[in-house]
C-alpha cells in the first residue's frame, strides 16, 4: 500500500503550481501597476500639477469605487468569458490603462495652454491658475485610472476561479495565499524601483520622469499574456496534467454531488442567477469580510509613502524613505504566506474541515493588525516601530485575505466563485472609497486646523493619522465577529 502510495505521488505531475506561479506574477503586476501613483505622487507629480492631499485622495478614492463598480460584474464576465480569454481581456485592459497615465501631464499642457511642464510647475501655488491646472490633471489621471480599475477588477476573480480549477479544497488557502503574496512582492519591488525610475529618468530630462515609469511597469502586464496564452488550459484538457494529478485536483467532487452529476452526464454546472446570489447569507458573509477589511490593506497601500515623507521627512526616492517602505513590505511578504498553510494544519492534523480551519485562522490573523494603535505613539521612539507594526498589520491582512477568498469555495459550486469574488470585491472597493476619500480629506482638514484639531494625544495631521489607525486596528475583529454570526458553521450552497 505504501508503494503505491509513494509511485502516484512520485507520477503526479505538478502543473498546478506553474498556474500558480502565473498567478502569482499576475497580481505581482497588478500591485506594481496600483503602486506607480502612490510613490511618485508626492515627490514627482504633485509639484507639477500643485496638488494637496484631498486632490490625491479623491483620485485613490474614485479609482476604489469604480473598481467596485468593476468588480460586481467582472467575476460574472469571467464565468462566461471562461478564465483564459476572461483573464486576457482584464490584463490587456489595466496594461493600457496604467501606460495611459503618463500621457496626463503632456495633456494638462496643452489644455491648460503651457509651453512646458516646467512652465506649469512655476506657477504660484493656491492661484487660481494653480487650482485650474490642479483640476485638469486631476481629471486626466482619474480617466486613466478608471481603465486601470476596469482591467484590475478581473484579477482576482480569475485568480480564484482558476485556484478553484486546479486546486482541492484543502489546498485553496495555501494556493491563495502564494499568488496573493504577488500584492506584497508588488508592494515590495515598488518602492525599490519606481522611485528610482523617475529619478534616473528625470535626471535624463525625460520628462518629469514619471511618465516612464508608468509606462515601463504598464508594459511589464503585456508581457505576462504571451506566457497565459500558451500556458493555459482546463486541468482536464491541459496536456501538462496526467490522470494522478487530475485525480488529486478532484478529490472533493464525491462530496458535491451536483459537480460529480454533471461531470458523469457531460455537462457543465449549473449557474446560480446573479442576482440570486444575495440571497445567501454567505455571500453576505464574504461581502462583510471585504468591506471592512480591504479599504485597510488599500489605505497602507496608498498612504504609506506619504505617511513617511509627510511625518518624518523620507521621500519615496531617498535611501530611508525606500528602505523604510521595502522592511514594510517584506514583512508582510514573508510572514503573509505562512497564513495560507495554517488551515491545512487544522485540517490535516486536526480533522476540521476547510470552514472550521479557515474561520480559526481568520480570528487568528484578525488579532494581527491590532498594533497599529499604537504605530502613531511609536514613532516618537523610531520611525522603524510604524514601518514594523504597520507591516504586521499588512501581513494579518494577506493571511486574512487568502483565508477569505478560500471561503468561497468552501461554499459556492466553480461555475459560481468568480461572480462571488466579484461581489465581494465590489464590496471591498466600497470599503476602500469611503477609508481613502475620508482619509484624504481629514488629512487635509487636520493639517489646516493644527493644534485645534486634537485626538489622544496628537494635533495637527499626526490626529488624522491616529483616527485612520484605529480604524484600521479593530475592523478585523468586527468583520469576522459578523461572518460568524451570518455562517456559524460548513454549510455550501447546493444548486438544484
Amino acid at each position: 500500500m505504501t508503494k503505491t502510495s509513494s509511485t502516484t505521488t512520485r507520477l503526479m505531475t505538478n502543473w498546478r503550481w506553474w498556474m500558480c506561479v502565473l498567478l502569482f506574477v499576475a497580481t505581482t503586476v497588478n500591485y506594481l501597476d496600483r503602486q506607480v501613483l502612490s510613490l511618485t505622487w508626492k515627490d514627482f507629480i504633485a509639484p507639477e500639477f500643485h496638488w494637496t492631499d484631498a486632490d490625491y485622495g479623491t483620485i485613490t478614492a474614485v479609482f476604489s469605487l469604480v473598481y467596485a463598480l468593476c468588480m460586481l460584474f467582472a467575476g460574472r464576465f469571467i464565468d462566461w468569458m471562461g478564465t483564459k480569454k476572461g483573464y486576457l481581456w482584464a490584463i490587456g485592459v489595466w496594461s493600457a490603462g496604467a501606460c495611459l497615465h503618463a500621457a496626463c501631464g503632456w495633456a494638462t499642457m496643452h489644455i491648460e495652454g503651457f509651453e512646458s511642464i516646467k512652465a506649469m510647475t512655476s506657477v504660484e501655488a493656491g492661484t487660481s491658475v494653480a487650482l485650474a491646472i490642479a483640476s485638469t490633471s486631476v481629471w486626466l489621471f482619474l480617466a486613466a485610472r478608471c481603465i486601470l480599475a476596469l482591467g484590475e477588477a478581473g484579477n482576482f476573480p480569475a485568480a480564484i476561479k482558476v485556484t478553484a480549477e486546479y486546486f482541492p479544497k484543502k489546498d485553496r488557502a495555501f494556493a491563495t495565499s502564494i499568488f496573493n503574496a504577488g500584492a506584497s512582492v508588488g508592494a515590495l519591488v515598488a518602492p525599490a524601483s519606481i522611485p528610482l525610475l523617475a529619478q534616473y529618468f528625470k535626471d535624463q530630462g525625460v520628462g518629469g520622469g514619471w511618465e516612464m515609469a508608468f509606462i515601463i511597469i504598464g508594459a511589464l502586464g503585456f508581457v505576462w499574456m504571451g506566457f497565459w496564452i500558451f500556458m493555459y488550459e482546463k486541468p482536464e484538457k491541459s496536456k501538462h496534467v496526467n490522470a494522478e494529478e487530475l485525480a488529486y485536483i478532484h478529490q472533493d467532487d464525491a462530496e458535491e454531488p451536483a459537480v460529480a452529476a454533471a461531470a458523469a452526464a457531460g455537462k457543465p454546472e449549473k449557474i446560480i442567477p446573479f442576482w440570486k446570489c444575495f440571497t445567501y447569507r454567505q455571500t453576505w458573509s464574504f461581502i462583510t469580510g471585504k468591506f471592512f477589511t480591504d479599504g485597510v490593506w488599500w489605505f497602507y497601500l496608498f498612504w504609506a509613502p506619504a505617511y513617511f515623507s509627510d511625518q518624518y521627512g523620507y521621500s519615496s526616492s531617498s535611501g530611508m524613505g525606500i528602505a523604510l517602505i521595502f522592511t514594510l513590505y517584506a514583512i508582510v511578504t514573508v510572514l503573509s504566506i505562512f497564513g495560507g498553510y495554517l488551515p491545512k494544519l487544522f485540517v490535516d492534523r486536526r480533522g476540521m474541515n476547510p470552514y472550521a480551519g479557515r474561520m480559526l485562522a481568520m480570528l487568528i490573523f484578525a488579532f494581527l493588525p491590532l498594533p497599529a494603535l499604537f504605530a502613531q505613539s511609536a514613532g516618537t521612539v523610531s520611525v522603524w516601530w510604524p514601518a514594523i507594526i504597520i507591516g504586521l498589520a499588512g501581513a494579518g491582512h494577506q493571511a486574512w485575505s487568502a483565508n477569505l477568498f478560500s471561503t468561497i469555495g468552501d461554499m459556492f459550486p466553480k461555475s459560481a466563485i468568480a461572480t462571488i469574488t466579484g461581489i465581494g470585491g465590489m464590496a471591498g472597493g466600497v470599503g476602500s472609497f469611503l477609508i481613502n476619500k475620508g482619509a484624504g480629506a481629514l488629512f487635509t482638514h487636520s493639517e489646516q486646523m493644527g493644534a485645534a484639531f486634537r485626538f489622544m494625544g496628537f494635533d495637527g495631521k499626526e490626529a488624522g493619522y491616529m483616527i485612520i489607525f484605529c480604524i484600521c486596528a479593530v475592523a478585523y475583529l468586527v468583520a469576522w465577529a459578523i461572518m460568524k454570526a451570518l455562517v456559524p458553521k460548513y454549510k455550501p450552497i447546493v444548486v438544484e
